[in-house]
């Protein structure tokens, strides 16, 4: 079993608690018990850690991009090579099996690290001559960053968040969710270790009142969440009344389309991955599993057999592959969707049965013969169930793919490469796949379209969204004035 964290929170380069705050109790999904306790960060703290932040920016901005890169591939190189004890943490904060969290988790946080501070001496202005007079641009930090982390992937969406921050010269506060909290403190730890001044990258703990007070304080400039859609527009709306900076990555009910040419055994494994990994905790989550009349039967088939290999077991053990739900409460949440489909005539193929022990465990569900007005085929349920909907012409299918208030991602499985294309350009998500699912390399862009989120997160383009451009106009000449 883990230890107890030497504190609740991370501020200016050290643990620190606050025994005023609410308590913050830590459960292992897989069973249950509480394993360490925490606490939630007060007004007071906040507002301290938000001066520290601050304070410690104005330095770190004035470093060059190359000196403050070098910090955080050194973070990388550490985050590796403590992969295994990260991977042990990450799977006690979210139940998350082993065999996951070796591959998916920390390393993902590394890779982050690694690819922002290799990009952070790059970031530089431009020159733009004309004539005489020239325009030189400037790109300058925000300033105060604040992260709001979900509850499914801790430590790749601390890095996520504060790689690009901290590479453009900003300072950052990272709230976690309160269902997973250690994580987030290993990377801060990671961080002062590798070399970042104190203050730069701070953790304060807590439930919604607390994201609440980080996002309205004047003193912060932008705010970068992972959540779901009814918490985005709360939060969004709160951060646009102050005009600040946001980035929201958002929920989903992507659409995966499973041509007749597509190679069975492929589609399936995309839609395992695309349904099943992380116990269908992830918001990119391929649910909606449109495919083709002609091979629908042959598909289930298949997916029936290869579901049937699934371990559930001991998160621990690397040869478990399927864990449990994060909470009682989410537990809660896709039985409910099971019922519900059941009750609307969708035909349950196999799972959704809860397990009799300790434990949030639920075996992954697959429902056929699903239609579009279907509950569990237009609400995110963000747990392992799948919804198959049957399609036999392509304009039709796509005409269904983007009927939804979604866009975070779409895949289509397809020999034919030239309908791939065609179809993934006229579907409305960000974050599409041709024959593959649920690959999120951090050169690559990843965000949503209408409800799913704004702005992106990841690759060059993340750089944006925490950095803003200065002009400066250079006049060589007398200045004319009409008087």
């Amino acid at each position: 079993m883990i230890a107890q964290p030497p504190g609740s929170h991370f501020v200016g380069g050290a643990y620190i608690d606050c025994h005023e705050g609410a308590p913050l109790p830590v459960q292992y999904p897989a069973t249950g018990e509480v394993i360490a306790t925490l606490h939630d960060a007060t007004p007071d703290l906040i507002d301290q850690t938000i001066t520290a932040a601050r304070a410690a920016q104005v330095g770190w901005s004035e470093m060059t991009g190359t000196e403050r890169g070098r910090i955080l591939r050194r973070a990388a190189d550490i985050m590796r090579d403590r992969n295994h004890d990260l991977s042990v943490l990450e799977t006690y904060d979210t139940g998350k099996p082993l065999s996951e969290t070796l591959v998916a988790d920390a390393t993902s946080g590394a890779d982050a690290l690694e690819y922002f501070g290799g990009l952070a001496g790059s970031l530089t202005g431009e020159h733009i001559q004309l004539g005489e007079d020239w325009v030189y641009t400037r790109r300058e930090p925000l300033g105060l960053c604040v992260g709001i982390g979900a509850w499914n992937y801790p430590t790749q969406i601390a890095c996520w968040k504060a790689a690009p921050a901290l590479a453009c010269g900003n300072a950052v506060i990272f709230k976690p969710s309160e269902e997973t909290p250690l994580c987030a403190l290993k990377v801060a730890e990671i961080l002062v270790e590798a070399g970042l001044p104190a203050g730069l990258f701070n953790v304060l703990q807590g439930r919604g009142d607390v994201g609440a007070a980080l996002v309205t304080d004047p003193r912060v400039n932008k705010v970068s969440l992972t959540g779901s859609v009814p918490t985005g527009r709360k939060v969004y709306a709160a951060a646009a009344a102050g005009l600040k900076h946001v980035t929201m990555e958002l929920g989903g009910k992507s659409p995966l389309i499973v041509f007749d040419d597509a190679d069975i055994d492929d589609a399936v494994g995309g839609a395992i991955l695309g349904n099943f990994y992380s116990s269908g905790q992830v918001c990119s989550n391929g649910t909606r599993v449109f495919v083709h009349k002609v091979i629908k039967e042959a598909f289930l088939t298949r997916l029936t057999e290869r579901l049937a290999t699934a371990i559930l077991g001991d998160p621990h053990n690397e040869a478990t592959n399927f864990g449990p739900l994060v909470s009682a409460r989410q537990l809660e949440i896709v039985q409910g969707y099971i019922a519900k489909g059941q009750a609307e005539g969708a035909r349950l193929v196999t799972g959704g049965e809860t397990l009799d022990q300790p434990g949030h465990w639920i075996t992954p569900a697959v429902f056929a013969d699903v239609t579009d007005d279907m509950t569990i085929a237009r609400e995110e349920i963000f747990g392992p169930v799948m919804a198959v909907l049957d399609f036999e012409d392509e304009e039709d299918v796509i005409t269904r793919a983007n009927a939804t208030e979604f866009g975070l991602s779409a895949g289509v499985f397809t020999r034919d490469l030239k309908r791939g294309h065609r179809v993934i350009a006229q579907l409305q998500a960000g974050s599409c796949f041709i024959n593959s699912y649920n690959d999120a390399p951090v050169e690559a862009p990843f965000g949503g379209v209408k409800s799913s989120g704004v702005g992106r997160e990841n690759s060059k383009a993340a750089i944006d969204h925490y950095s803003q451009l200065k002009s400066v106009y250079v006049r060589m000449g007398h200045v004319e004035a009409p008087f």
